[in-house]
């Protein structure tokens, strides 16, 4: 699956929400603007936004650069929006005149401080608490983390972005399921202490975060994912995923529910992706 077929955008013919350039998101001085790939549930773009759904955050859409050389000028697709932030990973979320956001924690605090009255906090008060959440966080998102691991499963332009070697590739799946039974045994010992949640006994970030990041290892039903024809390939490798042995062995019915009931409870769902319907 190539970068330019994940980030294919008909957004101009195509029903649903509308993306603007990078470049007309830079030049905005007031709002909440996030990059995305348009019709592709890009994980990270996709759980930001679900924590702005939650946090009751209005989003304008901007469509992320394409990763590689544009063939008809020779320059990196992805120049300008180095220029503005000082790397290129996705998303970018841009807020008023404030400086670009790229790091999951930092996106997190400023929908924080930027939320409706009256929506849940996602950080908790109690930090014995917060600290919990963080980490879990942490093995998700971060560096050698579940999603990082993930994008080694393959030799793809974003897997050895993030370094992809055949020693990666050989090690990612015990790595992705290491965190699957993390989160697992967490969810089993929260259900004795009657919690739905990851962390004490309300939604927390780290619910949101995992309960998206999961679909790229256990794809949830087109009710929840819809499909679209830029995300037709992509949601059958995350599909794909799911079969590997020490994947599949590591997943459970508990896994399965959380996500489920955090993604059809706090989050928009059938979810918004944009793109061309299938």
């Amino acid at each position: 699956m190539s970068d330019n077929e994940r980030n294919s955008n008909a957004a101009s013919t195509s029903p649903g929400p509308q993306f603007m350039t990078l470049d007309e998101a830079a030049a905005m001085k007031t709002g909440t603007r996030v990059t995305f790939a348009p019709g592709f549930p890009a994980v990270f773009s996709e759980a930001l936004k679900n924590i702005c759904f939650v946090k009751g955050v209005p989003l304008i859409r901007v469509v992320h650069p394409h990763m590689g050389i544009e063939k008809s000028t020779g320059k990196d697709r992805q120049a300008r929006l180095y220029e503005l932030t000082s790397q290129t990973g996705l998303p970018t979320m841009f807020h008023n005149e404030e400086r670009p956001r790229n790091v999951w924690s930092e996106q997190l605090a400023l929908a924080e401080r930027i939320g409706a009255a009256g929506t849940p906090s996602l950080v908790p008060d109690d930090v014995e608490l917060r600290a919990e959440a963080f980490g879990l966080c942490a093995v998700v998102l971060g560096e050698d983390g579940m999603v990082w691991n993930m994008r080694n499963l393959i030799d793809t332009p974003l897997g050895r972005k993030y370094g992809y070697s055949e020693e990666a590739c050989a090690a990612a799946p015990s790595k992705v399921a290491a965190v699957i039974s993390l989160i697992d045994r967490r969810l089993k010992a929260q259900e004795q202490c009657g919690s739905h949640y990851l962390v004490g006994d309300a939604l927390t970030a780290a619910d949101i975060y995992w309960a998206t990041m999961s679909i790229s290892i256990l794809l949830p039903p087109p009710e929840i994912i819809p499909l679209t024809r830029q995300n037709e390939r992509g949601l059958k490798y995350f599909a794909s995923n799911s079969k590997i042995p020490a994947i599949a062995e590591a997943l459970s019915k508990r896994i399965e529910d959380h996500q489920r009931y955090i993604l059809t409870t706090y989050c928009e769902t059938p979810a918004v992706l944009g793109g061309d319907p299938l």
